[in-house]
């Protein structure tokens, strides 16, 4: 019996087997987020729901056309209004209230900002501006970082409908001189717009994941396409299902399902996304949905699976679901300073089903039904959202300024505890000792502190168009330029760049030519690292810093650097200790060998002590004193160090050890005098950088005189 053809755009019933689609591209991010081993890849869910709401906002849009021959703009921002902003406006509260509350001031200041680009739906720009890791280890993601998936559909939206209304006002052109009428030949001009969109969306998200996968991760044109997939659906589907028997409808929807879960067993976080990966649970999505179309009466058990009353209710909740289950994963972290064990995890999962029942019966259910919520007074939430947000922000920030700013008259450490004991001493090595001790008797900590823990995050020497965060290769001579007496580069990654107000002054005072060849995230040692698209340019720029070297014929030639990132063997990721440090001897070993013959001496700074928490979030928590932040060493960046060093020693490359400088009897203060040594857990503010000019230029005086 031949089906009949669907009408375009008519009205189509409920499909339940959508809802547990959502149900399931929900329930894979929380089980990747929330750590579930068997699920790396989980938040390919995002993808789904990408095509998910491509197809259903689609759908709407196409049937309004077919219906009324045009497209309200009012209507569906109205509707969209209504959908989205009170749920998230209201998570975007409680999240920002808990954050001032829970977290330290600095991290909270980062939520603040975080919050007011999330409720003008551009937390996507925020978080590829700032270079945002969903995988990063040593810093605490933003509980608002998830809102970088709705801020990608409001803005596909803001674009979507005036493009539609644009391909019905071109179809009733050609329509006038076409005997097509005009509802067939509009679907004819939205199916081949919308192809040729998508097409190109997906050429630039395959390009850009090449050159920079963080910014193609947040990209809307780099993720349109997948919206564009789902959107192409609506008209294709039904007159691909129309003409396929149930049992084949089955096997296209356990497909596709198939598909997805391939792409949460497959995936983790060093596969390149989103590229040509995201195919994988983009086209899963799209063969469910193609499944699920046409119209029958009786639907396979695949389909039905879907349909079932638990996937429907998930799926009713997956927008709460997902607004609440980051922050309740990130906010504990933040509070405790560790990561949350499985019972932990299992009960900020367990709040999150509750709080989005909740959520999506008192607060989405009705606005969204609201008779009183017409076209003019839904659109009038969108003001009342920032406007709320950014009342909160106001407050919020101005609490966490009050708390990093300074209060009381508490004086600075000095030595005069020491006594007869400083004569002893070398002067910096006297004040970390005394830094300790002030500390261990939980001295106040001093109110003048140097620098100001609010700008502390941005504490970073700048190197100007020689920072290399980019693929640009230049290079910038520094200090003296003209008649210099030696020359000396500085080589290495951002554990390089932070001794560089040190060696500014040095160039001063010993008339030194400079250069700094320190990429961010590329350590000197010749170790391949991270993924190869996101660390594609670190080979290249190590070569290329090389061959400048060899041209330069340096007199020093400092290697400054650590080595924290992910390494790869052969393409695979390494997880074994023992490879791993194998790995780094052997890449040590390789780059003292290429420098002996090219550079007048070779010295290795050993890099500093990583802490176990950051001094700057453990000041601006709560009231602290010193002995509340007195810090210890990390015993794996403290392997990596001696791993540096054993190579050196072989190769008879001297070696500065600043550990001195920073830490004393397994210690280290976070305050030093009254100057933050530390920036983060493993890098040196500018100040205190600085500071340590006379300890560096006398360690490095015997190569510093003679060429």
């Amino acid at each position: 019996m031949t089906q009949p053809r669907p009408e375009v755009g008519a009205r189509s019933p409920f499909r339940a087997d959508v809802q547990g689609l959502r149900a399931i591209a929900v329930l894979t991010v929380i089980a990747g987020h929330a750590g579930l081993a068997q699920l790396p890849g989980g938040f390919v869910g995002v993808d789904v729901f990408f095509v998910i709401s491509g197809f259903l906002i689609t759908q709407l849009l196409l049937r309004e056309v077919a219906r009324d021959g045009k497209v309200s703009l009012r209507g569906f921002y109205a509707r969209r209004a209504r959908r989205i902003l009170p749920a998230a406006t209201f998570v975007t509260l409680v999240t920002l209230l808990a954050s001032t509350w829970w977290l330290s001031a600095l991290d909270a200041l980062e939520v603040v900002r975080d919050a007011v680009w999330a409720t003008l739906f551009a937390a996507n720009i925020r978080f590829a501006a700032v270079g945002t890791d969903y995988f990063a280890r040593d810093q605490l993601p933003s509980p608002l970082q998830h809102y970088w998936s709705l801020a990608v559909e409001e803005q596909f939206y803001l674009v979507w409908p005036l493009v539609l209304l644009g391909c019905v006002l071109l179809a009733r052109r050609l329509a006038r001189r076409a005997v097509v009428p005009v509802a067939e030949r509009t679907l004819r001009v939205v199916v081949v717009v919308l192809a040729l969109l998508t097409a190109a969306s997906f050429a630039y998200g395959v390009w850009r994941t090449e050159v920079d996968p963080t910014a193609a991760y947040f990209s809307t044109p780099a993720r349109a396409w997948e919206l564009g997939i789902g959107a192409l659906a609506v008209p294709l589907a039904p007159l691909v299902a129309a003409r396929m028997p149930a049992t084949a409808r089955g096997l296209l929807s356990v497909t596709g399902l198939g598909f997805i879960v391939a792409a949460c067993l497959r995936y983790d976080e060093t596969s390149p996304f989103p590229g040509t990966a995201a195919l994988l649970p983009v086209l899963g999505a799209v063969l469910v949905l193609v499944a699920g179309a046409g119209g029958h009466d009786r639907e396979p058990f695949p389909i039905r699976w879907l349909g079932v009353r638990p996937m429907r209710v998930v799926g009713d909740w997956s927008y709460s679901l997902y607004l609440w289950h980051w922050p309740l994963l990130v906010l504990p972290v933040g509070h405790l300073g560790r990561d949350l064990d499985p019972w932990e995890v299992g009960a900020a999962v367990a709040a999150t089903f509750v709080l989005s029942a909740l959520t999506y019966r008192l607060v989405e259910t009705p606005f969204r039904r609201a008779r009183s919520l017409r076209v003019n007074r839904a659109l009038v939430l969108y003001p009342v959202s920032v406007g709320l947000v950014a009342a909160s922000a106001f407050g919020a920030q101005s609490y966490a300024e009050w708390r990093t700013g300074e209060h009381g008259d508490d004086p600075a450490v000095t030595v005069a505890e020491l006594g007869s004991e400083v004569d002893d001493l070398d002067p910096t090595v006297a004040l970390v000792k005394a830094s300790v001790l002030a500390a261990r008797e939980a001295q106040a900590v001093p109110s003048d502190l140097t620098p100001d823990l609010i700008d502390i995050r941005e504490d970073r020497a700048s190197l100007g168009r020689c920072s290399y965060e980019t693929d640009s290769l230049l290079l910038c001579p520094r200090g003296t330029t003209e008649t210099p007496e030696q020359t000396v580069v500085v080589l290495g990654n951002s554990h390089g760049r932070m001794w560089v107000p040190a060696f500014e002054r040095i160039a001063r005072e010993h008339d030194l030519r400079t250069y700094y060849l320190v990429k961010v995230g590329c350590p000197a040692a010749l170790v391949t690292v991270g993924t190869e698209a996101e660390y594609a340019g670190c080979t290249t720029f190590r070569e290329w810093a090389l061959e400048q070297i060899a041209e330069l014929e340096p007199d020093l030639v400092v290697v400054a650097t650590n080595v924290s990132e992910s390494l790869l063997d052969d393409g695979a990721p390494v997880e074994d200790p023992a490879q791993r440090d194998r790995l780094v001897r052997d890449g040590f070993d390789e780059l003292f060998d290429r420098l002996a013959p090219i550079a007048g001496r070779t010295v290795l700074l050993r890099d500093v002590p990583e802490l176990d928490e950051s001094p700057e979030v453990c000041l601006s928590t709560g009231r602290p004193h010193l002995g509340d932040c007195l810090l210890s060493p990390t015993s794996d960046a403290t392997r990596m160090a001696d791993i540096s060093v054993a190579s050196a020693e072989e190769h008879r490359v001297p070696v500065v050890d600043p550990t001195p400088w920073l830490c004393w009897d397994g210690s280290c203060p976070a305050v030093i005098g009254s100057t933050i040594p530390y920036r983060d857990t493993g890098h040196l503010t500018t100040e205190y950088a600085a500071a340590l000019t006379e300890d560096l230029e006398q360690a490095l005086t015997p190569w510093l005189r003679t060429r």
